[in-house]
């Protein structure tokens, strides 16, 4: 929990010492993508920038600030977690507070693409750049690759993506892409949830970049998981998803996925932080679990 001493600490340096931000960066203690055990577990963050803040019933669950922070904390304190992946603002507030401490931290890219725009799949990147990555000492970058073939904003996503996994790799960084099919209907941007049409985009994100000595993907975990994950030998990590009503069934679809051999770990996000019984802690634990058996 953030103390309200804390909390008042974190706004005042906000306001009074925009250095401080750099300062809690190069004072970070780095740790390696991967546990000891091979696998690693994120906490995902990045979904406000995006104009994405419903959680279930709830159009605004993660508009609030402090709640959404004091939600991550919990969820870094458990030692299973590895590390977050969030947007600038909300990595800058973990290490103004502290929380990236032998933590991996991930940096988000591409969030222009705004959830319900008519340039949805034209994802521009406006949170971190490659540049801003690399100087604040960051494990990687995460773009978002949302392909429908029938929608010319996703052309200018792939060469948006494919300059940055060759930019990151050129600095030795992760490139962390999360390749996804869409399609249109009734003038929005849908995911589609064909296995022959995932296996596609892992096909063309596997190709991105100048090289990809660096790349990891980030999948749903489908009931065809192996044939998707066939298609490639990149490493991956498991997406969560948006929050359903039985979190059993999403545990036990990572459990599966976690079986594949080139399946590294889980990315997840709204899952764990917003769970059905509003228990972070435990959902986190789980998870971790999940992901670091012997733990």
């Amino acid at each position: 929990m953030i103390s309200d001493e804390r909390w008042a600490e974190l706004l005042e340096t906000r306001a009074t010492d925009p250095a401080a931000i750099a300062a809690a960066y190069a004072a970070r203690r780095r740790r390696p993508l991967l546990a000891p055990d091979g696998a690693t577990f994120i906490v995902a963050a990045d979904h406000p920038a995006r104009r994405a803040l419903g959680i279930g019933d709830d159009p605004f669950a993660m508009a609030d600030r402090r709640s959404l922070l004091d939600r991550l904390v919990t969820a870094l304190a458990d030692t299973g977690v590895d590390g977050v992946l969030a947007t600038p603002d909300v990595l800058d507030e973990l290490a103004l507070l502290g929380a990236l401490d032998e933590r991996v931290a991930i940096g988000s890219l591409n969030r222009g693409g705004l959830a319900g725009s008519v340039w949805e799949l034209d994802d521009q990147d406006t949170a971190h750049d490659v540049a801003a990555i690399v100087d604040h000492g960051l494990d990687g970058g995460k773009m978002l690759l949302r392909i429908d073939p029938r929608d010319p904003g996703s052309k200018a996503t792939l060469e948006t993506c494919a300059r940055n996994v060759s930019a990151l790799a050129r600095a030795g960084v992760t490139a962390m892409l999360e390749p996804l099919p869409y399609t249109t209907r009734d003038g929005k941007a849908v995911l589609d949830t064909s296995d022959d049409e995932l296996v596609r985009c892992v096909a063309v994100a596997s190709g991105l970049g100048a090289t990809s000595a660096h790349t990891w993907l980030k999948l749903p975990a489908t009931d065809a998981v192996d044939r998707v994950m066939a298609a490639t030998t990149l490493p991956a990590l498991i997406l969560g998803g948006a929050p359903g009503p039985d979190p059993d069934t999403a545990f036990d679809s990572w459990r599966r996925a976690m079986a594949v051999p080139n399946v590294r770990g889980l990315v997840v996000g709204r899952s764990l932080l917003y769970p059905p019984d509003g228990d972070v802690a435990a959902a986190v634990a789980t998870a971790a679990d999940i992901v670091h058996p012997t733990r």
